[in-house]
């Protein structure tokens, strides 16, 4: 029962963690961004190359994910997203770029998995982290360090991003930027420098997202697009136009989502797995019929 609740708090801290990249990239450019899904696959892997190849925990390749998340994030931005932001494309055809960018990545990711295979030898198709983890002893109990990091990862975010949107120059030109672009770029703040930095940002919480959450679940090439899902509905849940939102909105549907099926899963049989991503597409729809604005409208309204 503890196994499972531990499990619980770190899949849902990343599923928080990957949502608030989702509404950080849509905020700044109106794009919602399906290459999130290899993003988080290309997370799975480092950590995988880590464990297996190197010898070293995942933990340790933290750093690393962030700057490689960061890189997908600015080649996404920069190869296509600025090009069609410029020709004033509608959402529709922003987002389908992202989806062409997904499945080049993906066929990247393939061929990498390929390539572990051939030379050295290791399950890259589909493997488990779990026994890579870190044990601590808490009283009589063991528990896996991934459900301490996890939350804590997502608390630094929370308070990182509150210091850098509220208390440095760029930070505010950013707010500015997503709140109104035309006054913003009247007002002489560099745009595109602004979307470069939340594709930045926003790779980089897709990546580190997916180095945590393979703790948790098998990895394989595949992983992210399954879980694409859970990461919008947690964006859509806590409100697309709210960062720290999103965060919570991730939280919760993330616990209800392995909360949920754990649960069904006692009761109706091991059938019953096969239908786990209906949980958060309920979330998702209930939210758009009764609260489009999520979460954060509720915020909104007690600030008021």
């Amino acid at each position: 029962m503890i196994d499972l609740i531990v499990k619980a708090i770190a899949y849902s801290s990343c599923i928080g963690i990957g949502a608030a990249s989702i509404t950080m990239i849509y905020d700044a450019t109106r794009t919602f961004n399906f290459a999130h899904a290899s993003m988080v696959s290309y997370g799975m892997y480092i950590a995988f190359i880590t464990a297996y190849l190197l010898g070293f925990t995942p933990y340790h390749a933290l750093p690393l994910a962030i700057l490689v998340g960061g890189g997908l994030g600015l080649v996404t931005y920069y190869g296509v997203n600025k090009w069609l932001l410029k020709a004033r494309a509608s959402e529709t055809n922003l987002m389908m770029s992202t989806l062409g960018v997904d499945l080049i990545m993906f066929g990247f990711l393939n061929v990498l998995s390929d390539y572990l295979i051939q030379v050295y030898k290791v399950p890259a198709k589909f493997f488990v982290l779990e026994t890579k983890d870190i044990m601590i002893q808490v009283g009589d109990t063991s528990i896996r360090l991934v459900g301490i990091v996890a939350p804590l990862v997502l608390a630094a975010i929370v308070v990182s991003l509150h210091i850098f949107l509220t208390r440095t120059k760029i930070g505010v030109a950013m707010r500015a930027s997503i709140e109104n672009p035309a006054l913003a770029s009247i007002s002489g703040i560099n745009t595109d420098v602004v979307y470069a930095l939340a594709w930045l940002i926003g790779g980089a919480l897709a990546t580190l997202s997916g180095l945590l959450i393979s703790l948790v679940v098998t990895g394989y090439t595949a992983a992210g697009m399954t879980m694409i899902v859970s990461f919008f509905a947690g964006s859509i849940v806590g409100g697309l136009f709210s960062i720290f939102g999103s965060l919570l909105g991730g939280l919760l549907v993330g616990l209800s989502e392995f909360l949920g099926i754990s649960l069904l899963g006692s009761v109706l049989g091991g059938c019953i797995y096969a239908y786990r991503p209906a949980i958060p597409l309920a979330a998702m729809a209930i939210t758009l019929l009764l609260k489009p604005e999520g979460l954060a409208g509720f915020f909104v309204k007690v600030r008021e």
